[in-house]
């Protein structure tokens, strides 16, 4: 079954809206910030649905050319593994970026750096992660599969809506990954809007989330948009 980001209700506490997706699936994503900042993993224990985290995001930069901003960000990383081991839920997270292009060999040195780290931190706690691909501004990493070499071995999460906006969503789709993020788009902006809102084909999309078998979750702005979404795409 395809799952549902709390990045559609993050206007409500996080025990609120598990209470609202848990009727409507059985995978779902925590976006792992503001309202919904993991401080108790025990409650998840009243749920029976799976759970994927993403980490925080916001003010992180795993490949910043600044250490002390670099290691924060890694550090915070770090913690978000700690409630993924008491969940049992795999992470979702950005592979940084940088700020002008010629601090760019700089920028993935210090990224390689964190990788080594998150590795390590992960194992600690077995703890899997994936980085996802990033939308259409220059300075963020992993924007097409022609960047997928910078994070070796780690898995994928293939966001479509971030693919459209960078004119690669096919070539992606024909790329291994373990997990997706299902939003939509007019191809200009990241919208995160509603499956059947903007331009992009679905039926490529799900065929190649079935033939990978991967997980999947729809990552939309409003309530409305996640429910009509699961609808759409159940019919693909």
């Amino acid at each position: 079954m395809i799952g549902i980001s709390t990045c559609c209700l993050m206007d409500m506490p996080l025990a609120a809206a598990l209470d609202e997706l848990a009727p409507l699936t059985d995978h779902i994503e925590v976006m792992d910030e503001g309202y919904h900042f993991i401080t108790d993993p025990d409650l998840f224990s009243g749920y029976t649905q799976r759970f994927t985290l993403h980490a925080p995001f916001h003010g992180m930069n795993i490949a910043s050319v600044f250490e002390p901003v670099r290691k924060a960000s890694v550090e915070v990383m770090a913690d978000c593994f700690i409630a993924a081991a008491a969940i049992g839920a795999p992470v979702v997270m950005h592979p940084g970026y940088f700020a002008w292009e010629q601090e760019r060999a700089a920028s993935d040195r210090q990224f390689h750096t964190s990788l080594q780290e998150l590795r390590a931190a992960a194992a600690e706690r077995s703890v899997e992660f994936w980085f996802e691909n990033m939308g259409d501004m220059n300075y963020f990493n992993l924007r097409t599969p022609a960047d997928l070499g910078l994070i070796g071995d780690t898995g994928l999460t293939l966001d479509t809506g971030h693919a459209h906006l960078n004119h690669c969503l096919p070539a992606f789709l024909e790329t291994p990954f373990r997990h997706m993020h299902i939003h939509d788009n007019n191809g200009r902006a990241d919208t995160h809007g509603p499956v059947g809102s903007g331009t992009i084909d679905f039926r490529p999309v799900m065929a190649a989330l079935r033939r990978g078998h991967a997980t999947a979750v729809i990552e939309v702005k409003s309530f409305a948009g996640a429910k009509s979404s699961l609808k759409v795409l159940d019919a693909l």
